[in-house]
């Protein structure tokens, strides 16, 4: 066996997944709350535009880079909603965009080169640098997501790439102009690279979305895709906006591995790029009023919880091992992330994923806080802080 993946954990996220689902297959009643997988149906439209392009034969090889229309498309879709200059062929279109997340990484570190992750941060982020031959230096996010001020000090010799992600997941927090600047100041006096992470743009409540890209755009990365915002997390498709240099590196591993993206599926994600725009909306605001439900339960049982201000996780605290509580939780038919998969100091929080129906949610509050009760009863509660509600 290669040694190369002894260092890389099972993705959390898909494990926990996968066991509560066998649950169900048993006949247990569990409310799954594990994925990042918007329960809503892939706009009509969408599903359209592919079949239309499987009648038409688009079942052949594209382009490595994806087809000319979709990447003029993201072009476009760059210089409106995000203010970036990216020439479309600057624009590698990939099979999702955790695939987007791993040809950046492959393509900038040798071995022992370092890239910082913020704590928490995804739990694929940490796999890909590893697979890279790289090191995660692990950065820890202020308690409102926001960035420490002494970034600096965890920059050496070795640091290649920093990895940012706005709206945040797990935590749901949105880097404000403060942390985006401090980011790209020390990107661009250390000759650093940036990936910035914007799968979640779309699903934002109140704040505003900023592409670090505008403040260093020879130095900004900018991975997305359509899983998030169009419910199209099936359909494997996303893409990268990079530096001809970056780019080129990218490519080269696409056209060794993949070949190139599903041309019928293409189709699918220009269609979603030019349509109709109001299912996006539709989808955000209620993923809104789930989240404001989920955080008033989480306070009411006694959680401390930040209000997040994108993507659809909430990231209360507990106290003790995230993995018991993940447990304890599940036997209580609730199927919850623990946060030692998003990163070494996160430990003392849970994920709890809102993509869910209403009906649901309500339903697996009720659950936890019957369990929070029995357990705070027994002395092995979780850390009680009432906030806000």
């Amino acid at each position: 066996m290669s040694s190369r993946l002894d260092t890389v954990e099972e993705s959390a996220t898909l494990r926990l997944a996968d066991l509560t689902n066998e649950l169900k297959k048993q006949g247990k009643d569990i409310l799954g709350f594990n994925l990042g997988e918007p329960d809503f149906s892939t706009p009509k439209h969408i599903i359209e535009a592919t079949e239309k392009a499987l009648a038409a034969g688009k079942t052949h090889y594209g382009p490595s880079s994806g087809v000319p229309e979709l990447r003029d498309a993201i072009t476009a879709k760059l210089k409106n909603d995000n203010d970036l200059d990216v020439p479309a062929n600057n624009i590698l279109v990939t099979p999702g965009a955790k695939q987007a997340v791993f040809y950046t990484c492959f393509s900038l570190l040798d071995n022992g080169d370092e890239a910082i992750v913020f704590d928490p941060g995804w739990v694929s982020y940490d796999a890909c640098i590893k697979m890279s031959g790289g090191k995660t230096v692990w950065v820890k996010s202020n308690d409102d997501g926001t960035l420490p001020q002494d970034l600096s000090k965890y920059i050496n010799k070795k640091t290649r790439l920093i990895i940012i992600n706005s709206p945040n997941n797990p935590s749901g927090a949105v880097l404000g102009s403060k942390d985006l600047t401090l980011v790209a100041d020390l990107a661009r006096d250390h000759g650093l690279y940036v990936l910035s992470d914007e799968i979640y743009e779309k699903i934002i409540y109140g704040a505003k979305q900023v592409s670090i890209g505008t403040m260093i755009p020879e130095r900004a990365i900018t991975v997305n895709g359509f899983s998030k915002a169009y419910a199209m997390a099936g359909w494997r498709i996303g893409y990268i906006a990079a530096p001809k240099p970056v780019f080129q590196n990218m490519l080269k591993v696409q056209q060794h591995t993949i070949s190139s993206p599903t041309t019928f599926v293409q189709y699918g994600a220009l269609a979603a790029l030019t349509g109709p725009q109001e299912s996006v909306e539709e989808m955000r605001k209620q993923f809104e009023a789930r989240r404001n439900v989920v955080v008033k339960g989480l306070r009411e049982m006694g959680l401390e919880c930040e209000m997040p201000g994108g993507a659809f996780y909430a990231w209360p605290r507990v106290n003790g091992s995230s993995e018991k509580w993940a447990e304890k939780f599940l036997d209580a038919g609730v199927g919850l992330t623990p946060g030692s998969a998003f990163g070494p100091n996160s430990d003392d929080h849970i994920r709890m994923s809102y993509a869910s129906s209403m009906d649901d949610i309500k339903k697996g509050l009720d659950r936890m806080a019957k369990l929070l009760k029995s357990t705070e009863a027994g002395g092995s509660g979780p850390r009680i802080k009432k906030q806000p509600k």
